[in-house]
């Protein structure tokens, strides 16, 4: 999949979603970030810091992992890791809400002819960038 020009998160949103078209991919990404995000929030609860990094390890390997062996492209953290930790985020609350599975139907459906951003940003990630 070739990385397009990004200048936003409005842009790198459609690229991301059509980096995890798979079921399975998304499952992965969200154990990965639910655990990881438990390890580092007990390291830091506990005071044992040094968990902190072990969940962003635990997190990234389960999505790397599902780019490599399930999905078979790049993980999107390698050219953008903050919009991607970001939209990593934005889809464990789709996944969680029951609507990624309708995010990616919409970003994978007409990729021939795509509108611009401005005309197909998810009005969720308009503005602000926080879910509405």
């Amino acid at each position: 999949m070739a990385d397009p020009e990004i200048r936003s998160f409005e842009d790198f949103w459609p690229f991301y979603v059509r980096a995890h078209r798979k079921p399975l991919t998304r499952t992965l990404h969200a154990i990965g970030t639910s655990v990881g995000a438990a390890v580092a929030l007990a390291g830091l609860a506990t005071g044992r810091r040094r968990l902190v990094p072990t969940g962003f390890v635990i997190g990234y390997a389960f999505a790397w992992y599902s780019h490599f062996f399930v999905e078979g492209n790049k993980p999107a953290t390698f050219g953008h890791p903050l919009y991607s930790f970001k939209a990593d985020w934005i889809m464990l609350g789709k996944i969680l809400s029951g609507t990624m599975d309708a995010e990616v139907a919409r970003w994978t459906a007409d990729e021939e002819s795509p509108a611009p951003a401005s005309e197909r940003a998810p009005a969720d990630l308009v503005g602000d960038g926080v879910l509405h």
